[in-house]
């Protein structure tokens, strides 16, 4: 098994980890990436008719046909809640004309993300040479992926109801674990049961990754319930409290405090302590003002 969850907000600090590192076939965890790209292509009230060429796809699917109408909202639902491949493969067609053009589009975005260990060929996931990821690349995308409104509001959806098609979301989770927002389910024979998930409590959110993994919902539970339990949320600074001073250029004084303009509180370990660092060019010129 390949797992790693991270237990930060805006740095990633992998606390548990096994072969997080290894490259490995990430089966339909790729639609997040999918996802993602469609949440930044634009308008998802965009309409386009499906063509044979974007439904020519096997395995999972939303039940799309050739000649629907459908909009790049119903296709994000369709690819991110019951993983249709159809969706998938649909959705980058229409954004880069080509499944290949579209995996370059995906590259380019995972090397943005800092993902140094993944390479996509397919916008579905299906099992494909050269094409891989890592349980750490993949939590550095959900983490990148969740902070899109759209795509958050998507994957914590449970069921959807797009036109006729009713959409109930494969990612378990969503009913068993406390604050679970997201984000999705894969299996290929090939590459193992996949998951990654979301979860988020007092504005603290956790993600963890496993690949390859027959226990995968219980494992994450567990991962889940572990990260949660080890850091407590706590204050640092009261407004007002102070931090600091600051050297003052053509002043009457030549130092003033720096103080706190708000509650500061953030989620710490048992045993981990804070230093405040002071950022910026050390100085200011006068007149200082609050």
């Amino acid at each position: 098994m390949n797992t790693v969850s991270y237990t930060r907000r805006g740095t990633e600090v992998s606390r548990f980890s096994k072969n997080c590192d290894k490259r490995l076939p990430m089966a339909s965890t790729t639609k997040i990436m999918t996802g993602l790209l469609l949440c930044e292509h634009g308008n998802l009230n965009r309409e386009i008719t499906v063509t044979d060429e974007m439904v020519r796809v096997e395995g999972s699917s939303m039940g799309l046909l050739e000649g629907d109408i459908v909009s790049f909202e119903a296709l994000l639902y369709g690819m991110m809640l019951p993983s249709g491949n159809d969706a998938a493969n649909t959705a980058a067609i229409a954004m880069a004309g080509s499944l290949e053009s579209f995996a370059l589009m995906m590259n380019k975005k995972a090397a943005e993300i800092g993902m140094d260990n993944t390479n996509f060929v397919t916008p579905s996931g299906l099992d494909a040479d050269e094409h891989y990821s890592t349980a750490r690349d993949m939590a550095k995308l959900a983490v990148y992926a969740m902070k899109n409104p759209i795509f958050a509001q998507t994957v914590s959806s449970k069921t959807v109801r797009i036109g006729d098609r009713s959409l109930r979301n494969h990612n378990k989770l969503l009913w068993q674990v406390e604050g679970a927002d997201g984000v999705k389910t894969g299996y290929t024979k090939a590459a193992g049961r996949l998951l990654v998930s979301s979860a988020i409590r007092s504005g603290r959110r956790l993600i963890a990754v496993t690949i390859n993994d027959g226990n995968d919902w219980i494992d994450h539970e567990t991962l889940l319930e572990e990260g949660f339990s080890r850091y407590t949320l706590r204050q640092i600074l009261s407004a007002g409290d102070p931090v600091g001073s600051v050297a003052v250029l053509g002043g009457k004084q030549k130092r003033v405090r720096l103080l706190a303009g708000q509650d500061v509180s953030y989620p710490l370990a048992q045993d981990e302590q804070v230093s405040i660092l002071l950022s910026g060019p050390g100085f200011a010129y006068a007149p200082v003002v609050a």
